[in-house]
């Protein structure tokens, strides 16, 4: 900033910087939201439609996952860029609700747009929102019920809305890859130290490979690894597997120093080389005293040392990712060992079946039938390449889904009941906050029900005679948990449907949407420096030759 003592003060800007202030950035930056939030709209729920994205390269994406949408559309505003974050955050921390999010904060985007029009201060709204959202997340908690972790039924039904807006094949096969799911939550289900369930996410591996239909899609009681036996002489199939995991590797370590070695005669020049056989050799034996006839390593396996384990019976596969490896160790119960010294026969792992298989032209090594195991792998199978990628954004939209469900033990009605339902009991309470706050209240009911709208819209049905007919219903007595049928086209019960959802996805939906559209609406001034480096390349850093002054 550059001060003048006798006049105002100016901003120096490099060229080619543009800045749009007060009501012109925000009617722009609540423009950018909404033209977001419209781009996935169209997909949310079950008769929601695809989107194809083809990019620079030609890759072809078809999905209806939003924060896939959002990611791959490659968006330069800054705005949009906030968008996608909590498209990438709901997923991240929640799995499922990615569209759901995005459409809610462009519609807060678009109330707060009309009221500042009114003349309403940006900083009221903003107030008004912030109510309104801790108002919601207590409706929500008092509208949920209880969920036992041994209801498969529920569970089931919860997993089935979740997939339900996926295009991944009929009812039956998406009923099959819902218990796929549930099934391999609860295997790798755990109690934290307040005996509280929880459940990571990351030892639910996804492996996908082209080939076979969606219906081949299996849980695998252990581990796939997408690498082959290291050594054609070693077993292909080991049953009864004792796996050593190493983080060490079975060759000759190069010296950290510059080493020199001189060798004068051809019979030193034997013993170096057979010197370095019997270390080989003696690694190997220490493998074998250990009882283990399965080796996986995270580093290397020299040539010697394969043709030794193949000698000995013991199969092994190397350079396998540490995460690879981390989920090993949790589905065998072994001990990832860092010394071959310290390797002793309790720090093996064990599983049923330890195989290499030729899976869709490749091999493949199934680490399966483990006792206990605490990491599983569903091993998605398909059409082309853009179904597999589609199932594997499903799964991990249902693994969010049940994961938090198991978690929270809370879940709500959908179709969006319960969106209905806190929009009424937010316009009821908004009669009780005096000021202008409760006229942005009311705009964030209104954006809740943008969810029950759009629905409708994609069924087909009059979205403004059902979202009247749905607010008269859940004024009434019994009609807390009436939504959207969107498969006979009117509004029933959808505790009665078995229309689920998790308490958590809808909570980080109404916080998520409500945090951008505050952010986004305190900016009244947006500078962007676009000009090349140089002597004014930073804004403030001097005039650049032919530069202007705002």
């Amino acid at each position: 900033m550059a001060e003048n003592q006798l006049g105002p003060q100016y901003l120096v800007l490099p060229e080619g910087s543009t800045r749009l202030l007060g009501r012109d950035a925000q009617r722009t930056n609540i423009a950018v939201g909404i033209a977001v939030a419209n781009a996935v709209k169209t997909t949310l729920g079950p008769k929601g439609m695809d989107k194809m994205m083809v990019s620079d390269l030609g890759d072809i994406v078809i999905t209806n996952d939003g924060a896939t949408i959002l990611e791959e559309m490659n968006v330069e505003h800054p705005v949009a860029k906030i968008m996608v974050d909590i498209a990438k955050t709901q997923d991240r921390e929640v799995g499922d609700g990615t569209t759901t999010v995005v459409v809610m904060a462009g519609e807060l985007l678009k109330g707060a747009g009309e009221l500042l029009e009114q003349g309403v201060h940006p900083t009221t709204v903003i107030k008004g929102y912030k109510i309104a959202a801790q108002k919601a997340e207590e409706i929500l908690k008092k509208s949920a019920k209880e969920v036992n972790i041994s209801d498969e039924a529920l569970l089931q039904k919860i997993a089935s809305v979740s997939m339900g807006s996926k295009n991944v094949g009929d009812e039956s096969v998406k009923a099959y890859l819902s218990k796929l799911v549930i099934k391999s939550v609860k295997q790798v289900v755990d109690k934290n130290s307040s005996g509280k369930l929880i459940v990571d996410k990351d030892y639910i591996k996804i492996e996908k490979k082209t080939g076979g239909t969606i219906a081949d899609t299996q849980l695998i009681s252990g581990v796939l690894v997408d690498k082959e036996i290291a050594h054609p002489g070693m077993p292909k199939s080991t049953k009864n597997a004792k796996i050593a995991l190493l983080d060490v590797a079975l060759e000759i370590e190069k010296t950290e120093t510059d080493a020199k070695i001189e060798i004068t005669s051809p019979e030193q020049m034997q013993a170096f080389l057979q010197q370095e056989e019997h270390m080989l050799k003696e690694m190997v034996e220490k493998i074998k005293k250990s009882k283990a006839n399965f080796v996986v390593t995270q580093k290397g396996i020299d040539d010697v040392a394969q043709h030794y384990l193949s000698k000995a019976g013991i199969a092994a596969i190397r350079r396998v990712k540490k995460s690879d490896i981390e989920k090993i160790a949790k589905a065998t119960g072994a001990k990832i060992v860092t010394s071959l010294d310290d390797l002793e026969e309790q720090d093996l792992g064990f599983a049923g079946l330890a195989e290499e298989r030729k899976v869709a032209g490749e091999q493949m090594v199934f680490i399966e039938n483990c006792k206990n195991p605490k990491s599983v792998t569903l091993f998605i199978r398909g059409g082309t390449q853009q179904v597999v990628d589609e199932v594997e954004r499903s799964l991990v939209d249902v693994i969010g889904a049940i994961t938090s469900v198991v978690e929270d033990g809370k879940y709500v009605s959908g179709g969006g009941s319960i969106e209905t339902e806190i929009a009424n009991e937010i316009r009821n309470y908004s009669n009780s906050v005096g000021g202008r706050e409760q006229l942005a209240i009311q705009k964030f009911a209104d954006a809740l029900e943008i969810i029950p709208k759009t629905l409708a819209e994609s069924a087909g049905m009059d979205a403004i005679d059902t979202l009247v007919q749905l607010r008269n219903k859940h004024r009434t007595k019994d009609g807390m948990s009436y939504g959207i049928d969107i498969y006979k086209n009117n509004i029933s019960d959808m505790a009665k449907q078995g229309i689920f959802e998790p308490m958590r996805v809808k909570m980080q939906a109404i916080y998520s949407a409500s945090e951008a559209a505050e952010i986004i609406l305190r900016i009244d001034d947006m500078i962007s420096a676009r000009a090349k480096g140089g002597p004014g390349g930073g804004m403030g850093g001097g005039m650049p030759p032919g530069g202007e002054m705002e």
